[in-house]
């Protein structure tokens, strides 16, 4: 559950910061719009750093989902091998459920 959580969370935030990038650039390019050569230039480099910023926080994000899907797995694997049983009879209940849903349309 706290894996569930933090996942939306780190979702909620990545939505955020993204929302946040999109409308710093759509503001920069408007006031780029009206100004002159010199000023455009400093309004692209600002909008470029709000891409990058987004960019970053993407991929950050993106390390942090595979480190959780990667100790998932452990946890999983760990939890098979130890209760090899247990998880076959989890198995065939899901494959008995998922038959009898399949079998009604």
């Amino acid at each position: 559950m706290a894996t569930r959580k933090s996942l939306e969370q780190t979702e909620e935030q990545l939505l955020e910061t993204l929302r946040k990038s999109i409308e710093d650039a759509e503001a920069l390019l408007k006031e780029a719009a009206g100004v002159g050569e010199e000023k455009a230039h400093e309004l692209r480099a600002r909008a470029m750093g709000a891409i990058h910023r987004a960019t970053d926080t993407f991929k950050e994000t993106q390390e942090k989902a595979i480190v959780q899907s990667k100790e998932a797995a452990r946890v999983t694997d760990e939890y098979v091998h130890e209760n090899p049983w247990r998880s076959i009879g989890m198995v065939g209940l899901a494959g008995l459920l998922l038959g009898v849903i399949i079998g009604r349309r």
